[in-house]
């Protein structure tokens, strides 16, 4: 999870990480920090991210990013 959080800081530092779960709701992240996010998920992590995954309900929040990744690495 904390490698989750450095990359959304890094990325877009201006966000509240910890406590947010309306990060696309609320237009903290928007599409281009999306497509960098998605990025640096499947490098960090050794995943692929689909365009099927990348619906708001797994980016709203770092915990929604979490477990999309969990489930990812399978």
């Amino acid at each position: 999870m904390d490698e989750i959080i450095q990359i959304l800081e890094e990325i877009q530092p201006d966000g509240d990480y910890e406590t947010c779960d309306t990060l696309i709701d609320d237009g903290i992240l928007d599409s281009f920090a999306i497509l960098s996010i998605v990025s640096e998920l499947e490098d960090e992590f050794d995943i692929r991210i689909t365009p099927a995954d990348i619906i708001p309900e797994n980016f709203n929040s770092a915990a929604a990013l979490y477990e999309m990744v969990q489930r990812l690495q399978g």
